[in-house]
C-alpha cells in the first residue's frame, strides 16, 4: 500500500501539529508508512461538519490518520478506509479513535472525470475564470471540476445531515478529499448495497419505507438525489444510509430537477417491483412534488 504522507499535492498535509498542553506526551511521535497527521486542525470551520458533532468524532491535533485500504474504486473517485486515532490513548473512549471513509476525487491524469451538465444547471461558480475553464474542459478546468465536486458532496452531506436525512456524517473536506462517517462494522467491513441484500418481504417493506422517508425529507427541503438507485443505498443494521451525493439538485433552480426526481422514483420503484413489492412511481412522484415548497 502506498504512503499517504504528502503523497498527493491536492490532499491536505499537516506535518507540524498544534498540540494542546494535554497532547505534549505525543510530540515525539511521527507518522509512519501509510500515515499522516490528522488533517482536522488544518481545516477551516466552513470545511467541517455541522454541529452538534457526534461524540465519536476525533478532533485532537495529536491524532494520526492511517490508511487501511481501498473500500471502492470508481471512475471519478476512490473510497479509502481511514483510522483516525490518538496514539497511546484508550481507543474504547469516544473521541480517541474512529474509522472514517475518505472519498478522493481522481485527477485528470488518471480519469476521464466528467459529470453531466444536467446536475450542475442552476449552480454558480464563484470565479468566472474557473467557470470558463470547466466549460471548455481544459486541464485546469478538470482540476477545478474535481474540487468542485468534492465540495458539492460535502455541502450536500452537511445540508442533509441538518435536515435529518439518513446520510453519512460529513467530517471535513479539503482539496479533493471528503472525509465522512464510515458505514460498516468495527472491523472495517463496509455495509452492503441494497442491490446485494437478500431480505424477507417484511424487511423489504421496511427498507422501502425508509427510502421513501428519505425522499420525503429531500423533497420538503426542495431537493432530489438525482441518481438514486439500489447501488448507492447502503443497508447497515437494518437501516438505509444514502451515499454518493455530489449531484444532489435543487428542484427549483435546476430546470431538470423534476425530471431527475421522477427518474429517482422510477429507479426505486422498478427495483422494488422486481422484488415483488408493489410500488407506483407516478404515485410516489406525485407525493413528492406536493411536498416541494415553490
Amino acid at each position: 500500500m502506498r504512503s499517504i504522507v504528502n503523497s498527493r499535492t491536492d490532499l491536505p498535509a499537516f506535518t507540524t501539529p498544534r498540540f494542546d498542553a494535554g497532547d505534549l506526551a505525543f510530540q515525539d511521535i511521527e507518522p509512519g508508512e501509510d500515515q499522516r497527521w490528522s488533517t482536522w486542525p488544518a481545516t477551516t470551520p466552513s470545511e467541517r461538519g455541522p454541529e452538534p458533532r457526534p461524540d465519536w468524532l476525533v478532533t485532537s491535533a495529536a491524532a494520526i490518520d492511517t490508511e487501511l485500504g481501498v473500500v471502492k474504486s470508481g471512475k471519478e473517485a476512490d473510497l479509502f478506509l481511514i483510522e483516525r486515532a490518538v496514539p497511546g490513548a484508550d481507543a474504547a473512549v469516544a473521541g480517541n479513535a474512529v474509522l472514517l471513509a475518505a472519498k478522493r476525487y481522481r485527477g485528470a491524469e488518471h480519469s476521464d472525470f466528467h459529470r453531466s451538465q444536467v446536475y450542475t444547471e442552476g449552480r454558480g461558480t464563484r470565479r468566472s475564470r474557473d467557470a470558463r475553464a470547466v466549460a471548455k474542459g481544459t486541464s485546469f478546468g478538470r482540476e477545478v471540476a474535481k474540487v468542485q465536486w468534492a465540495y458539492a458532496e460535502f455541502e450536500a452531506l452537511s445540508r442533509l445531515t441538518e435536515l435529518g436525512a439518513a446520510v453519512p456524517y460529513p467530517v471535513q473536506v479539503a482539496g479533493t478529499e471528503v472525509l465522512m462517517e464510515f458505514i460498516g462494522d468495527a472491523h472495517g467491513v463496509a455495509a452492503p448495497r441494497l442491490a446485494q441484500v437478500r431480505a424477507t418481504p417484511g424487511e423489504l417493506r421496511e427498507l422501502f419505507h425508509q427510502i421513501v422517508d428519505f425522499m420525503h425529507t429531500l423533497a420538503a427541503g426542495g431537493l432530489a438525489h438525482g441518481d438514486l438507485s439500489p447501488y448507492n443505498l447502503l443497508v447497515h443494521d437494518g437501516r438505509i444510509v444514502v451515499i454518493d451525493l455530489p449531484q444532489v439538485v435543487d428542484l427549483v433552480s435546476n430546470p431538470q430537477g423534476f425530471d431527475l426526481l421522477h427518474r429517482d422514483c422510477v429507479n426505486v420503484c422498478s427495483w422494488f417491483t422486481r422484488q415483488r413489492l408493489e410500488c407506483d412511481p407516478e404515485e410516489l412522484f406525485g407525493e413528492l412534488v406536493g411536498m416541494v415548497a415553490m
